[in-house]
């Protein structure tokens, strides 16, 4: 592993001021967690977008969250193919081991991978077509959203309403999963949808009644 190489000084000095100050004023805290596992009350889909910091936005704490970050927080449909599924993985063991009340879908503006899949499903990106690209074929789950808002005239709302897109689709696509279906079924568990403005500070909740985002 001669690849490998030791951590940047910034890090490390960061990581050092860490453990002075926030582990030590709470190491019986941290103790406890270690010890007694994880009870997360909720799993958040988010993207991987340095800017979209979940545990900030909800001014949550360590161990409040269940967080799987993902290109344009997608999740795909039930597929117990035997291929490497991370995000799929990641929604069994949170609904059937840890057993959380919620899943948050968060998806957020200006968002790299969604517009990814808006210039390759215009056919402006080739690359993104080739079968050798993992992001085209990751964002291959959002080509039905794409096709909901291609009659959008102006792009700019055109790409907005498609990062509201990934967050529909993956909520259509976590009811595929039948232990997520029995679970709301039963009521032991509840998806959401939100959808965050990074430049406004703003979070929009979609809402099945007036099947549309609303203000938070």
């Amino acid at each position: 592993m001669d690849h490998a190489k030791p951590l940047p000084a910034y890090l490390v000095q960061r990581y050092q001021g860490w453990k002075a100050t926030s582990y030590a004023e709470n190491k019986v805290w941290y103790r406890r967690l270690a010890t007694e596992g994880q009870r997360p009350r909720a799993m958040v889909v988010s993207c991987c977008d340095s800017r979209v910091h979940v545990t900030s936005i909800f001014g949550a704490e360590q161990g409040e969250f269940f967080i799987h970050r993902n290109i344009a927080n997608l999740v795909p449909p039930y597929a117990p193919d035997g291929d490497h599924h991370g995000t799929s993985a990641a929604v069994e063991y949170a609904v059937t081991v840890l057993k959380v009340a919620h899943i948050i879908v968060l998806g957020h503006s200006n968002c790299g991978g969604v517009h990814g899949c808006h210039e390759m499903c215009s056919g402006k990106a080739p690359d993104l077509d080739e079968e050798s690209s993992f992001i085209g074929r990751w964002m291959d789950i959002l080509r039905p959203g794409f096709e909901r808002v291609r009659h959008i005239e102006s792009e700019p709302d055109r790409e907005r309403a498609l990062e509201k897109e990934a967050v529909l689709i993956s909520l259509e696509n976590l009811i595929t999963f039948p232990f997520v279906r029995d679970a709301v079924k039963e009521e032991e568990l509840s998806i959401h949808g939100l959808w965050n403005d990074i430049a406004e500070g703003g979070l929009e909740a979609y809402d099945p009644k007036q099947a549309k985002f609303v203000p938070v």
